[in-house]
């Protein structure tokens, strides 16, 4: 497809950024829906971020993507944000208005959620065991509260920002948030209905996340937001125990749609052809 002088052109903002998939799908997107425009991948380093996002609104770009390390940066940064960007203090879309406002939301949380709904439904009267005390994991949070979870155990290497992520959210969420020690997972093990990995442990680069799962029950379900690579050490080891096991790339794309209707204009759907896409670019 050949790009135009009037084509819609939008960004993705991260560093380092070369690993990015999300110029690829909407790639996918854009091929598919025939529209004139294009998702640019920028490496831009921490203390350049600001100066770019005004000078790649200023040059007429739509708005950007923002993925690590400046998705708190974003959120900072913006005139007016969503509730989802509020609560978990960090926008990974930031979309500029013809009036120069910057508006920023945070998609994370509805792509986990409809990775889990397709997969497995509702949460509800459901135990959660979440890895990660981060802006991941809070994202994970309210996409558990949003579909249910009746309890969601956060444990973390340092219990103490566990505590605090629970502290700040259970104002929002009608879940019961416990905290705890990373530690503790042996004794928390046959409670959970879904254990969910947002750490960046298993990520291309990161060493894998070790973790006993002999003590999950056989219903037990596994989700590593990890998606490269696809099938982390850990989603391995469920997949051989027999445990339902969800990768990250679900997520990925469903947390793509809105950022996609918000710079092109046209509302895409999440497909088998796009998932075998992604994968093929995962695997080349």
């Amino acid at each position: 497809m050949t790009l135009t002088g009037k084509g819609k052109i939008a960004g993705v903002i991260g560093w380092p950024i070369a690993h990015s998939v999300s110029p690829t799908l909407h790639g996918f997107w854009l091929a598919e829906e025939k529209v004139d425009g294009a998702l640019v991948p920028l490496a831009v380093a921490r203390e350049d971020f600001a100066r770019v996002v005004r000078a790649l609104q200023l040059a007429g770009f739509r708005g950007v993507n923002v993925t690590l390390p400046h998705k708190e940066a974003a959120f900072a940064l913006a005139d007016q944000s969503d509730a989802a960007a509020k609560a978990a203090g960090a926008a990974n879309l930031l979309i500029f208005h013809p009036d120069r406002q910057i508006e920023a939301r945070n998609t994370d949380s509805v792509g986990l959620c409809e990775s889990i709904r397709e997969t497995l439904g509702d949460l509800k009267t459901r135990t959660v065991v979440l890895l990660g005390a981060g802006g991941a994991a809070r994202g994970a949070i309210l996409a558990l509260n949003e579909l249910g979870a009746a309890r969601v155990h956060i444990l973390n290497r340092h219990p103490d920002r566990a505590a605090g992520l629970a502290k700040a959210l259970k104002p929002l969420v009608t879940s019961a948030l416990e905290a705890g020690d990373l530690k503790d997972w042996p004794t928390l093990a046959g409670e959970a209905d879904l254990l969910v990995n947002t750490t960046s442990a298993g990520m291309k680069g990161h060493p894998p996340l070790m973790l006993d799962l002999a003590g999950l029950k056989p219903s037990a379900a596994v989700l590593d937001i990890v998606y490269n690579p696809l099938e982390t050490a850990l989603l391995k080891d469920a997949k051989t125990r027999g445990h339902a096991a969800i990768d990250g790339l679900g997520m990925l794309m469903h947390q793509a749609v809105p950022s996609f209707e918000a710079f092109f204009g046209v509302r895409p759907k999440v497909t088998a052809g796009l998932r075998k896409h992604l994968e093929q670019f995962l695997h080349a």
